[in-house]
C-alpha cells in the first residue's frame, strides 16, 4: 500500500557536490520534471565533500523509503571505493534506479601551449618528461583517472595537479598557471567556443555533440582509450522494488523528454537511461575496469 501510494511527501534529490556543476545542473534541470510526473515536489538537496563520497554516505544510511534519491557520479561509486576506504558498500549497499547520464572528459590546453592536436602533445611529452602538468578537479575524480589512463597509454610522465573543483581549474588554466587541464566537458565548452581554452580531444567513444569538430583520444592514435564520467540514481539499502520500479519509471520519462535531452546535449551531456540490472552490470564492468588503472598508477591509499 505504501508503495502504491508513493511519493505521499517530498523527495530530496541528494548530490554529493556544490551548486553550479554538472552534477547539480542534471539534478536541477530533471527535479521539476519529476515533480510534475509525480506529483510530489523533488527537490536538490546539495551535500558537497570527497569527491561526491558524503553525498553518498548520507544516502546509505537513509530511510529505506523512497524519500532520499540519490544521484550518485562515477567518483563516489567506483574511483573513491577504489583508493580509499568509504563508509558504504557501492556494489551491494545502493538499489539502483537507472544510469541518468553520460560525459564526456575532455583534454584542454592554454592556447599558448603549442601543440594543437593530442599527438603533438604526447610528443611535447615525450620531449619534456615530468615538466608538464596536468589539472583535474580532485584526487581520484574522474578526469584525475582519465589522466592516468592517458599517461599509462601514451607512455608521458606528467605531473599531476589536483584542484578543489573544476571551476577553479579552469581558472587558472585561463591565466596559464597550469597547462593542461582533463575537465569535464560542461565545464569547458562555453571557454573553448570563446578560444580561452584550446581543446585537442574528448575522452568517450564518440564525438561531443557540443564540440563536434573535436576528435577523439582514440581516434588520435590510442585506440581502445575509453574514460567516460557518468551519474545515475540509486537509492538507501533495502528500499522496496515497488518503490524502484515505480521511481525507475519516472527517471526513464524525464531523461527521454526532448526537452530535456537537448537541454543536456547543450552542455555536452547525453541522457542515458538504463534497466536498474543493467545499471548495476555497468557499475561492476566500470569497478574492474578502474580498478587495473588505479593499481598501475599506484593510487590506492590504506
Amino acid at each position: 500500500v505504501a508503495a502504491q501510494e508513493y511519493p505521499a511527501k517530498p523527495v530530496r534529490i541528494v548530490i554529493g557536490f556544490p551548486p553550479g556543476g554538472a552534477t547539480d545542473l542534471v539534478a536541477r534541470l530533471m527535479a521539476p520534471k519529476y515533480t510534475a510526473l509525480l506529483k510530489q515536489q523533488f527537490i536538490v538537496d546539495n551535500r558537497a565533500g570527497a569527491n561526491g563520497v558524503i553525498g553518498s554516505d548520507l544516502a546509505a544510511k537513509a530511510a529505506p523509503d523512497g524519500y532520499v534519491l540519490h544521484l550518485a557520479t562515477i567518483g563516489s561509486l567506483v574511483l573513491s571505493p577504489a583508493t580509499t576506504k568509504v563508509p558504504y558498500a557501492p556494489l551491494t549497499d545502493f538499489p539502483p534506479v537507472s544510469q541518468a547520464a553520460a560525459l564526456q572528459n575532455i583534454f584542454i590546453v592554454h592556447p599558448n601551449l603549442p601543440p594543437r592536436t593530442l599527438k603533438e602533445l604526447i610528443a611535447l611529452a615525450k620531449a619534456r618528461p615530468g615538466k608538464l602538468n596536468f589539472a583535474s578537479s580532485g584526487p581520484a575524480s574522474p578526469g584525475h583517472l582519465a589522466g592516468e589512463l592517458f599517461k599509462s597509454m601514451a607512455g608521458v610522465n606528467l605531473v599531476h595537479v589536483p584542484y578543489k573543483g573544476g571551476g577553479p581549474a579552469m581558472i587558472d588554466l585561463i591565466a596559464g598557471h597550469i597547462e593542461i587541464f582533463v575537465a569535464v566537458i560542461s565545464t569547458a565548452v562555453a571557454q573553448v567556443k570563446a578560444g580561452k581554452a584550446r581543446a585537442l580531444a574528448v575522452t568517450g567513444p564518440k564525438l561531443a555533440v557540443a564540440l563536434w569538430q573535436v576528435p577523439t583520444v582514440a581516434e588520435t592514435g590510442l585506440k581502445g582509450y575509453e574514460a567516460t564520467n557518468w551519474y545515475g540514481y540509486v537509492l538507501p539499502p533495502a528500499t522496496p522494488r515497488a518503490i524502484v520500479n515505480r521511481l525507475h519509471k519516472a527517471t526513464v520519462a524525464v531523461l527521454e523528454m526532448p526537452d530535456v535531452k537537448q537541454s543536456l546535449l547543450d552542455q555536452g551531456i547525453d541522457a542515458a537511461p538504463s534497466s536498474p540490472e543493467q545499471f548495476a552490470a555497468y557499475i561492476k564492468a566500470e569497478t574492474a575496469k578502474w580498478a587495473k588503472v588505479i593499481k598501475t598508477a599506484g593510487l590506492k591509499s590504506e
